[in-house]
């Protein structure tokens, strides 16, 4: 177990610790029996207590698992962030884009239902904010034409409004993954990340007029580059949590062209 600095003198039953955290003291002793949290003593009795640094490795544990982390991959990112203070601040960088993003939702699906109550027509553009595929228009027709420009435009306008629903849900569900894999600790080579980066590739492949979906398209070099632009821009860096989340899915994105494309 990480020495944290954390440590009071004091200590908790199991029963205790089960209590104030919401899971059961057969998970925990789970949990110690394949080393991912050790008591910080056993009593005579067998009864196990906890002090305040093994409180804070618990705590990640928990909201690795809210983040849909399995226990060896959890394994993975102890292993791998030693540093316990760190590796919560990088969470709770996540846990304010989360409330960010849920604080929009929220505030998005009020003024849906207070038009609908009002019999006032209902405006699409607040409705699905944070989607405008023609704002990037120069940058796409001058990094890879005018016709590139085009094609996605078109297929874009010839959607239907659930399509484009569906569409942006599995690229919000993208961005929300991609900020959960960084805010874990995951390493970019690491299988959940690797696994991102497919679908992520997938998620290009699938727009028409871009080279990753164009035949003999060079798709290597516009997965690389555009990972790169994802951090040398502050308006593509903030859909990943800033300039590290960023880093994160370039690092894990040039692994995967590396090995598959």
């Amino acid at each position: 177990m990480e020495e944290t600095g954390t440590g009071t003198g004091k200590d908790w039953s199991i029963q205790d610790v089960a209590r104030m955290a919401g899971t059961t003291s057969r998970t925990l002793r789970h949990y110690h029996d394949i080393g991912l949290l050790k008591p910080s003593r056993v009593g005579s009795n067998g009864y196990r207590y906890y002090d305040g640094t093994a409180l804070v490795q618990l705590q990640r544990i928990l909201l690795l698992r809210e983040l849909g982390l399995g226990l060896p991959a959890i394994a993975e990112v102890f292993h791998q962030q030693t540093d316990a203070v760190k590796a919560l601040t990088r969470h709770l960088e996540w846990l304010r884009q989360e409330q960010d993003r849920l604080s929009r939702q929220i505030l998005s699906v009020r003024q849906t239902i207070e038009t609908a109550e009002g019999g006032g027509e209902l405006m699409a553009e607040k409705m699905f904010d944070g989607f405008d595929h023609t704002q990037y228009k120069d940058e796409v027709e001058e990094r890879w034409g005018k016709e590139a420009y085009a094609k996605s435009d078109s297929w874009w306008r010839g959607m239907g409004e659930a399509e484009k629903r569906e569409w942006k849900a599995r690229s919000e569900q993208l961005g929300k993954d991609w900020l959960a894999a960084a805010g874990s600790g995951a390493a970019p080579e690491s299988p959940e990340a690797q696994d991102l980066a497919r679908r992520h590739v997938a998620w290009l492949e699938s727009i028409p007029g871009t080279p990753a979906a164009e035949n003999g398209g060079d798709t290597k070099g516009y997965v690389t580059g555009l990972a790169d632009m994802y951090v040398a821009d502050p308006r593509f860096a903030a859909n990943y949590g800033g300039e590290e989340g960023a880093g994160f899915v370039r690092d894990a994105l040039r692994i995967f062209a590396e090995r598959n494309l």
